[in-house]
């Protein structure tokens, strides 16, 4: 073959860096944001935190530019059709969403005890032998954060007989002694073992302990099927006598793992507030998310023109990074002050009345509004938080997908999970309502929801089904 030219005609998205740092910027979180701002600040010298100055009358404070930059809101016009964008100038605002935070850095700071710590604290203050000392260490090992143990006795002695020689016996002993720890019931290897336990250290005298440690024991099964007709039979008890006894098991914990340690809490740190004043919702950015920035005038005097030196090009380069970065970050919170804003204005009966008022909403949608584009939408409304008098949540919670009605309107989805969840809250207790019961009453309201479709919102918001739900008074 002959080499040729070819020419062709195409087209390719080319991503500039300053855009990839845009949209890099935009999808991050509150916290992330505050990382990657610190990465900036200890990387280039040309950006620096602005310092706080003292609150002054908002009617003689001078603000940058840089400074004004970052504090945009919007509010509704007088007729409350649509929103009117401004840059407010002024005084840093109060922070009045914080006021009651507190300073707590010694507590969020400090590293929660877990439940093997607790515990092997405990096997040292007892007088175990050396080899005993080792069969407990093994199976605190063993025992999970609900407070279970989680492998057999035989593989307890598999892990020991390197080192010394027992028999099943010796480490059942080790195990009762171990289940006295606090808290009561951990090492057990069922629920039912540890509710034993538990009971075991209530008074003799306390109401009902006997037949409760009965039930335990023997009719777990029947008690996890809500079966009380069995249970009278096989307790011999009265209905009020069975609901006492069941009462009792109910004061203890059957998982009392969870007493201990657990799963550290994380905060949310929300990045748009919105409140209601003077009869308009206020959207703004909190300032508390993010250091104010800008350039090092020091640094920026030292560029000389017509300078091709090595220093002063780091210098021009250095310079120009910190303009892109402080106008990736503008762009950031204008998008997103921008999405906040369209959602509170779709989304006032929300805000107004609770979950029930939910329209159904999509990124479609806000993107139609906003002229921008579903992926921007989906970026910047991913692990980004609104606070709200109603609580704080993602902007994805108000996205949500419909429902035709009867009337040949829509409902929303997060709409039919929160009448479900009222249906439920009102249910009687001794005949809960099934799932079909729940699709007719929907029904009646003129939302026709398939009996599946019930149960799967059901199970998402964590409600057992109704014969689980089922109690005795």
């Amino acid at each position: 073959m002959k080499p040729s030219l070819q020419l062709k005609i195409g087209h390719q998205l080319t991503m500039t860096p300053q855009l990839q740092q845009a949209i890099r910027l935009l999808q991050l979180s509150a916290v992330d944001l505050q990382t990657e701002i610190q990465s900036a600040l200890e990387a280039n010298p040309m950006l620096e935190v602005q310092e706080q100055e003292p609150a002054c009358d908002a009617t003689t404070e001078e603000t940058s530019e840089t400074d004004a930059a970052l504090h945009f809101y919007a509010e509704p016009d007088p007729n409350g059709e649509e929103f009117t964008w401004e840059v407010r100038l002024g005084h840093k605002r109060e922070a009045r969403f914080h006021e009651s935070l507190g300073n707590e850095l010694e507590t969020l700071n400090s590293v929660p005890v877990t439940l093997q710590a607790h515990l092997l604290w405990q096997m040292e203050l007892t007088p175990f032998s050396d080899s005993d000392r080792l069969i407990a260490t093994a199976l605190i090992d063993s025992i999970n954060e609900d407070g279970f143990l989680t492998c057999q006795l035989d593989d307890i002695i598999a892990t020991v007989q390197d080192t010394i020689t027992v028999d099943t016996q010796e480490i059942e002993a080790v195990l009762r002694r171990i289940q006295q720890f606090d808290p009561l019931g951990v090492g057990a290897r069922n629920i039912g073992e540890s509710l034993k336990v538990q009971l075991e250290h209530l008074p003799i005298e306390f109401p009902w302990r006997d037949k409760a440690r009965e039930l335990v024991t023997h009719h777990l099964e029947l008690l996890g099927k809500r079966d009380f007709a069995a249970l009278r039979r096989r307790l011999g008890l009265s209905m009020e006598d069975l609901h006492e006894v069941i009462h009792c098991i109910q004061t203890l914990n059957p998982r009392p793992g969870t007493e201990i340690g657990g799963k550290t809490a994380e905060y949310v740190i929300p990045d748009v507030y919105t409140y209601k004043k003077h009869g308009k919702w206020i959207i703004e950015l909190n300032p508390e998310c993010m250091p104010k920035l800008r350039i090092n005038d020091h640094y920026a005097g030292l560029i000389r023109r017509a300078d091709s030196s090595q220093d002063n090009q780091y210098l021009r380069n250095q310079l120009q990074e910190a303009r892109w970065f402080l106008k990736s970050i503008e762009n950031r919170n204008d998008t997103l002050l921008k999405v906040a804003s369209c959602i509170v204005e779709q989304q006032q009966a929300f805000f107004e009345l609770g979950e029930e008022a939910m329209k159904p909403l999509i990124l479609h949608d806000v993107a139609k509004v906003l002229e921008l584009h579903e992926s921007t939408i989906s970026r910047v409304t991913t692990q980004k938080y609104l606070h709200t008098p109603r609580g704080t949540f993602e902007l994805k919670y108000f996205f949500s997908s419909h429902v035709n009605t009867e009337k040949g309107g829509e409902c929303s989805a997060t709409a039919i999970r929160a009448l479900i969840k009222k249906l439920i809250s009102a249910e009687s207790r001794q005949k809960p309502l099934s799932d079909s019961k729940l699709a007719t009453l929907l029904a009646e309201q003129g939302i026709p929801v398939a009996r599946r479709t019930i149960a799967k919102y059901r199970e998402a918001m964590s409600i057992p089904p109704s014969n689980e739900r089922k109690q005795l008074v």
